[in-house]
């Protein structure tokens, strides 16, 4: 592996603990730590408060920051290494297009109060642009760092691509419902599974406690559509067979944690696991998505 391709792979594994510790901010209503100040902290560039919530946002907002950097130092390598117009140029400047947006949105939900205990509709929206954001980010970067070693070239003229843009669409669907089930569960949380359900069926409910009973269904629809595409990809692009097991792996599992998590009444740790598992799902569909469609455009 190249020193180019290492250096990318590790940034990607640093954005996942970024957006796991994003999660663990909202998951324990920390959002406001930092008050509506940003890119200060209450006011301060290093704030002296010692209350957790605080400290909790201050972490995030660091840990985000050395990922911007880790993002420019990515795309200066790519420049310096690969020639004008090669693949790997091109997704990582539409990576740190997307951190550049990624900062900007979160710096939106703190800048206008949509943390903390704020349950509007207003924050719902740009959370789940956020979200949609967050899997662009990781999909490119994992994009830069697979074609790192990789050339070739992908062919989206193809009834594959089509199948693939769709399966896409639906894992966006899954983690939009997840984000919002994952909010509800923190601003509404419920004291039993049966307490919980009877809140999800109730007309005169918060929104988000109604709504948040769609992931499920949603999840359970997507991840086995993707797996039967998967099965049926092994015949047609048998270059993709490895990454097609792996995401079948990646999507039962996910499916057992959700069980759990639902089960347990999502605590916080599962919380982060099933994020954890959601993101590594969608890398995985990615990576299988190119290997698919460069094997057939090779095959052309």
């Amino acid at each position: 592996m190249t020193r180019f391709a290492k250096y990318a792979w590790i940034t990607l594994g640093y954005n996942f603990l970024v957006v796991l510790w994003g999660a663990f901010v909202r998951a324990t209503g920390s959002g406001a730590g930092c008050g509506e100040h940003w890119p200060t902290c209450n006011g301060e560039v290093i704030p002296r408060s010692e209350d957790i919530e605080t400290l909790i946002e201050f972490t995030h907002r660091l840990t985000s920051g050395l990922a911007l950097i880790m993002t420019v130092a990515l795309v200066v390598l790519a420049c310096r290494i690969f020639p004008t117009g090669h693949r790997v140029r091109r997704a990582a400047w539409t990576t740190l297009a997307f951190m550049i947006a990624e900062a900007l949105l979160g710096a939106g939900l703190v800048i206008f109060g949509l943390v903390a205990n704020n349950d509007s509709v207003a924050r719902v929206v740009v959370m789940c642009m956020h979200l949609i954001n967050t899997l662009a980010l990781l999909g490119f970067m994992a994009l830069t760092a697979w074609w790192a070693e990789r050339p070739g070239q992908i062919n989206l003229h193809q009834p594959t691509a089509k199948l693939l843009a769709a399966a896409l669409l639906g894992l966006f669907c899954v983690g939009v419902t997840g984000a919002i089930a994952a909010l509800g569960d923190t601003l509404f949380p419920a004291q039993s599974l049966a307490e919980g359900l009877a809140a999800d069926l109730d007309p005169t409910s918060h929104f988000l406690v109604r709504l948040r009973g769609l992931h499920p269904i949603f999840a359970l629809l997507v991840s086995f559509s993707i797996m039967a595409m998967s099965n049926r990809l092994r015949s047609s692009a048998p270059a993709c067979t490895t990454m097609s097991k792996i995401l079948v792996i990646l999507l039962g599992a996910q499916i057992a944690v959700g069980f759990i998590n639902l089960g347990l009444l999502a605590p916080v740790y599962l919380q982060l696991i099933h994020l954890l598992m959601a993101d590594a799902v969608w890398v995985a569909f990615i990576l299988m998505s190119a290997v698919a469609l460069e094997t057939e455009a090779e095959a052309v």
